[in-house]
Parts: structure tokens; C-alpha cells; sequence
């Protein structure tokens, strides 16, 4: 094949320019085809290899065992990359899984709404690495007006003037809050969120926010569903500890 195509080429570049450039296209197509029809080609002529040059991105030119093997210790190194990747990511996950069942259980066993509040408030701030929480209850609630903790209860035309939007918004908003909402939400820690998430607790209960000085880092929906999910968690323990009061 190799003495054909060298006396094929020798004949081309006696022809004219254009009929050669056509028959050399018309050559390297058959060669390209033959080559995929006998992909066991190489294997029988070993020799070969080390004479086909390809070119490289700095002009020079390689062989095409060196330009192979430099391609798989590139996909090599892609692939270790990807592995640590998901290996990181299965740690998170593990992390996760562990923070969330410890928080969940804690507010299981609360007996109190101030309780649910020193089970929510430290773990979003010590397992999440959550810079501001707030818990807010709108009122006037059942039973007594015994001591909430940490969380708050304000009336609920109050909450509709500082936060209607998001109320009746109904799912999690998250972005940069205006004023009124901030210090609403998150009182004298308002100057100090940039960005927020907001979760409106179903049936007029109450709402939950999370916020960071870094205004880029509540940017969307995107990773809000495990707040979501704990927001749904309140939904269903609250008003039976609220019940008891």
C-alpha cells in the first residue's frame, strides 16, 4: 500500500495544480476509508507509527505514539481529577446527611418552641456555617405568651407590611431583600446581610430566613432545598408544640 500511494503521489504532482489537489482530497479520503475498515492495520504494521508526524499547537511535530501517548496522560489526569471530584462531593453528601439527621432528631425531641430555636439557631451556624437565622411566628399565638428563645412573634399585619411580597410569594425567595424586609427579618443583623433566603411557613405560621454578608451568595433557588425541606419540618412540629402552650 505504501509503494502505491508513493508512485500515485509521484504521478499527481507531474499533473496540474488543481487536478492534483483534487486527487490527493480523492486519495486521502479512500486511505481515511480503508483505515476504518481495517482498524487492525496499525497492529500488523507496527513500523508505521513512529514515520506519521502530526502537527502541534507550537508548530512542532510529534509522531503519532508520542501524540497518543500524551493524549492518554491527559485523559489520565482528567479522569483522577473527575474521581476526586465525586469523591469530595460523596464527603459533602456524607457531611450533609449527618448535619441534617442530628438537626432533625434535636427538633423531634423539642418540647417547646424556645427549644425548637436552640436546636435550629446553633446548627445552622456551627453545621452549616449559616451567618444569620431568624425564626419568626406570626401572632397572636395560642396559649400562653411564655418566653420564645430565640425566636420571634410579631403580628401578623405586621409581617404583611414588611414582607407581603414574600408571603404571598408562598415559596422560597432568595436574592437581595430591600430594606423594610431586612430589618424586619433579621433586626439589628439587617446592615450586615447582603443577601438572603426566605422560607414562608404554610398556613400563616410563621417564616424563616437565612442570611450572608456575601450578596452573591443567596443568588437563587439553586441550594435552598434543604431549607425548604426543614421549612416544611417546622410546618408539621410547630403548631403541635404551640397546641400544648
Amino acid at each position: 500500500m505504501t509503494e502505491q500511494s508513493e508512485v500515485t503521489l509521484e504521478a499527481l504532482d507531474s499533473e496540474g495544480s488543481g487536478d492534483a489537489k483534487r486527487d490527493r482530497k480523492l486519495l486521502a479520503r479512500q486511505v481515511a476509508r480503508y483505515l476504518i475498515q481495517n482498524p487492525d492495520f496499525f497492529a500488523e504494521h507496527m513500523e508505521l507509527l513512529e514515520t506519521i508526524k502530526l502537527p502541534r499547537e507550537n508548530g512542532k511535530t510529534v509522531s503519532l505514539m508520542t501524540h497518543q501517548t500524551h493524549l492518554l496522560r491527559e485523559r489520565n489526569i482528567e479522569m483522577r481529577q473527575r474521581l476526586d471530584q465525586l469523591l469530595h462531593n460523596a464527603r459533602d453528601n456524607d457531611q450533609l446527611f449527618l448535619h441534617s439527621r442530628r438537626l432533625i432528631l434535636a427538633l423531634l425531641e423539642a418540647q417547646s418552641v424556645a427549644e425548637v430555636g436552640t436546636a435550629l439557631y446553633p446548627s445552622f451556624a456551627d453545621d452549616f456555617g449559616v451567618e444569620f437565622t431568624s425564626l419568626i411566628l406570626f401572632g397572636p399565638l395560642p396559649g400562653s405568651q411564655a418566653d420564645l428563645g430565640q425566636v420571634r412573634c410579631t403580628p401578623r399585619p405586621a409581617a404583611e407590611h414588611a414582607i407581603g411580597s414574600i408571603l404571598r410569594n408562598g415559596r422560597t425567595v432568595c436574592g437581595i431583600l430591600r430594606p423594610a424586609e431586612k430589618s424586619y427579618l433579621f433586626g439589628k443583623d439587617a446592615d450586615a446581610v447582603a443577601s438572603a433566603a426566605v422560607v414562608p411557613l404554610a398556613n400563616q405560621l410563621g417564616v424563616l430566613a437565612v442570611g450572608s454578608s456575601d450578596p452573591q451568595h443567596y443568588r437563587s433557588s439553586l441550594g435552598t432545598l434543604f431549607l425548604s425541606y426543614i421549612g416544611e419540618v417546622l410546618e408539621r412540629l410547630l403548631p403541635r408544640l404551640l397546641d400544648r402552650r
